[in-house]
């Protein structure tokens, strides 16, 4: 299977948080699994630690690439067509971050790990 991480459950999973479900965290954890980590997740963490929004315990250049590697995420970058995505999408979220997700969501036909109910609101499988 293969699956999109909202931000959140990226925090989540690296941090060992219990708000991560654990249909969530048996997901992420079984190595038949191909887990997608967005270009627009790291957006948005630099984003809010800058802002003081989030807090991690190293800078962001470290600490993302670090959990990428180390629990074997895949990259996924942002395309034109992603951006175009958005154009379609109704406005039940507003979150620029969470749409750019929705729209790779679709286009990729990947599940998202979340617990965002208004991500609920759109097309796209959840895993949670």
């Amino acid at each position: 299977m293969e699956a999109l991480l909202d931000t959140n459950a990226f925090l989540w999973w690296a941090a060992d948080d219990p708000r991560l479900s654990a249909r969530a965290r048996e997901t992420i954890q079984d190595p038949d699994n191909e887990i997608f980590f967005s270009v627009a997740s790291a957006w948005e963490i630099i984003i809010k630690t800058r802002i003081g929004k989030l807090t991690l315990p190293e800078s962001p250049e470290s600490y993302i690439p670090t959990r990428l590697d180390y629990y074997y995420f895949q990259i996924l970058p942002i395309e034109i067509k992603h951006v175009l995505q958005i154009w379609k999408l109704d406005s039940h979220h507003k979150d620029p971050f969470d749409r750019v997700l929705i729209a790779q969501s679709q286009l990729e036909n990947l599940p998202i790990i979340t617990k965002d109910a208004k991500i609920s609101l759109y097309d796209v499988d959840i895993l949670w």
